[in-house]
C-alpha cells in the first residue's frame, strides 16, 4: 500500500540531516551488508533502535538470519541506539544509498514525524517495528496489541492476588505509544476490576538502573508490596530479581512471602525465571515474527503491492490506523503451564 504523502521539505531539516551523517559511521553494522545475489532486488535500508535490550538483541539476530534465507538486497544495518537524532541520520543515510523501503523501530514516537514526512516525500514506504510512530505516513506499523499486554498483566496479577494489595508497575517510556497503551490499559483494567489492589506508577523510560532505584525506594515505604508489573523484561527482568534477591525478597511462586511478578518480552531469560518461580508470567512479544514481517513487508512496499485492513494468513489482523496499517500480531501469555512450549520463540533462540 502506498498512503498518501505530503511533498513538502524543509530545505534548513535536510541541511541539518546532512550534516549529523557526517558522524554516523559508528551506528553502521558492517557485518550485515547487503546480501550477494540480491542485487537485482530493491535495497531495503533498516535500523535497529537499539543493543541494550536482550529482546531487541534477539530481533536483531532473527533479522539477520532472514536476510540472509530470504536474500533480501539489505543495506548495512544501523543501530540509531535510542536516540532519534541518530535514526534520523541514520535514515538519511538510507535514501543517499538508494533504499526503496525503510525498516525502523522509533523508540521516541512523537519525534520522528518529520523524518517519516521527508521519506514520504522521496516515495520511500516505512515499515515501522513494534512501535506506532504518532504522526506521519507508514506503509505498515508489525506490533502486536499491546493495550492487550497491559490488560493481560492486570487480570493475570488481579487474580494472584485474590483482588487485593500492593502492586508496582515498571513502566517504560511514557513518550512511547508501547509505554503509553501498556499503563493505560493496565491501569483501565485495574480500577474496573481490582479496585483494591493499590498500583504504584513507577515511570522508567525503558532504563533498568532507573526502574532498579525507584522500585528500592517503593519497597522501603511498602514492605508490603506482593506485585510487580514490569512491561519489559528485557530491560527490567536482571535489576528487578538482583534487588529482591538482595533484599531477601526473591521467593520461589507458592511460598509465603512470593512477590507476583509479570513481564513483556518472552526472552529466555524471562523463561528461565519462570522455571525457577522467580516470576508468575510472561507476556511474548513475537521477536522472530517481528523481524520475519517487518522484511515481508518492506519487500512488499518496495516492489508496490498493497494490503487492505482484515485477517491475515498467519494468525493476525491487520488494522487500519491514523497514517497507515497495522498488522497486530499474536503475543500469548507464558506461564509455568506453557512454558516449555516449543513454539514459542524463546523457546528457540540460538
Amino acid at each position: 500500500m502506498k498512503p498518501t504523502r505530503t511533498r513538502s521539505t524543509a530545505a534548513v531539516a535536510t541541511a541539518v540531516l546532512a550534516i549529523v551523517t557526517l558522524a554516523t559511521g559508528c551506528n553502521r553494522d558492517s557485518t550485515a551488508s547487503a546480501t550477494s545475489g540480491s542485487g537485482d532486488k530493491p535495497a531495503i535500508g533498516i535500523d535497529l533502535p537499539r543493543s541494550d535490550s536482550d529482546f531487541w538483541n534477539s530481533y536483531a539476530e532473527y533479522l539477520k538470519k532472514d536476510i540472509k534465507s530470504e536474500d533480501i538486497n539489505a543495506l548495512p544495518l544501523s543501530n540509531s541506539q535510542n536516540d532519534v537524532t541518530k535514526l534520523v541520520a541514520n535514515v538519511q543515510v538510507f535514501q543517499n544509498t538508494g533504499a526503496k523501503a525503510v525498516v525502523m523501530a522509533p523508540q521516541d514516537t512523537g519525534a520522528i514525524a518529520s523524518t517519516l514526512d521527508t521519506l514520504a516525500s522521496k516515495k520511500i514506504p516505512v515499515v515501522s517495528v513494534d512501535t506506532r510512530p504518532d504522526k506521519g505516513d507508514v506503509y505498515m506499523v508489525v506490533r502486536a496489541d499491546n493495550r492487550a499486554y497491559g490488560t493481560k498483566a492486570c487480570e493475570f496479577l488481579g487474580e494472584q492476588l485474590g483482588g487485593k494489595g500492593k502492586v508496582a508497575e515498571l513502566q517504560g517510556a511514557l513518550d512511547s505509544i508501547n509505554g503509553r497503551d501498556r499503563s493505560e490499559a493496565f491501569a483501565a483494567c485495574m480500577k474496573e476490576k481490582f479496585p483494591k489492589i493499590k498500583v504504584f506508577e513507577l515511570p522508567t523510560d525503558w532504563k533498568g538502573d532507573v526502574a532498579s532505584a525507584k522500585l528500592q525506594s517503593l519497597l522501603a515505604q511498602h514492605p508490603d508490596l506482593n506485585g510487580i508489573y514490569m512491561q519489559a523484561g528485557g530491560v527490567f527482568l536482571q535489576p528487578t530479581l538482583a534487588l529482591l534477591e538482595q533484599k531477601g525478597l526473591l521467593k520461589p511462586a507458592g511460598e509465603k512471602g512470593h512477590i507476583s511478578i509479570i513481564s513483556n518480552d518472552g526472552i529466555p531469560q524471562e523463561f528461565d525465571a519462570i522455571r525457577k518461580g522467580q516470576i508468575d508470567a510472561t507476556v511474548s512479544q513475537p521477536a522472530d515474527l517481528y523481524a520475519k514481517y517487518a522484511l515481508y513487508y518492506a519487500q512488499a512496499a518496495a516492489e508496490g503491492k498493497t494490503f487492505k485492513p482484515g485477517k491475515t494468513d498467519h494468525d493476525s489482523t491487520i488494522v487500519k490506523i491514523p497514517n497507515g496499517l497495522e498488522d497486530q500480531l499474536p503475543a500469548p501469555l507464558v506461564t509455568k503451564d506453557n512454558v516449555d512450549d516449543k513454539a514459542l520463540w524463546g523457546n528457540n533462540v540460538g
